[in-house]
C-alpha cells in the first residue's frame, strides 16, 4: 500500500472505493432477486437513495450502508473494518513522546 499524500489522491481513492462498494451492494441485491424498491422499503429509505448507494455516492450516510449490509446479513464484514490497525499499533509501540501542550494563561480579570 502506498502512502496517500494529497487531497486529490485521497479523493480519487474515495471515488474508486465507493464505486466498488456500491457495485458489490448492487450485486448482493441482484443475487437475492430483490428490487431497489423492495430494498428501499426494508432499509426505510427511498429508491433514489438505494440508487445512490449502488453508485457509491459518498453523501449517503454510513448508517444507510450498514443498514443494507445488515439486511443482506453481511454486517459481520463491518467488524473487520480497521480491525488490524498495523500502522496505529506501530505508532503506539514506538512510544512516541506526547505533544507538549502550552499552559493556559490565566484570563485577566478586573475587579470593580
Amino acid at each position: 500500500m502506498s502512502d496517500i499524500q494529497t487531497n486529490e489522491e485521497i479523493g480519487l481513492r474515495l471515488v474508486q472505493l465507493m464505486a466498488d462498494f456500491g457495485e458489490r451492494i448492487k450485486q448482493a441485491r441482484l443475487r437475492r432477486k430483490m428490487t431497489q424498491a423492495e430494498l428501499a422499503q426494508r432499509a426505510e429509505v427511498t429508491s433514489v437513495t438505494i440508487g445512490k448507494v449502488e453508485k457509491g455516492d459518498p453523501s449517503v450516510s454510513i448508517g444507510t450502508y450498514i443498514r443494507i449490509l445488515i439486511i443482506f446479513q453481511l454486517d459481520k464484514d463491518v467488524d473487520n473494518v480497521a480491525a488490524d490497525d498495523v500502522i496505529g499499533r506501530k505508532l503506539r509501540d514506538a512510544d512516541l513522546p506526547k505533544r507538549a501542550r502550552s499552559k493556559r494563561k490565566p484570563a485577566d480579570t478586573e475587579e470593580a
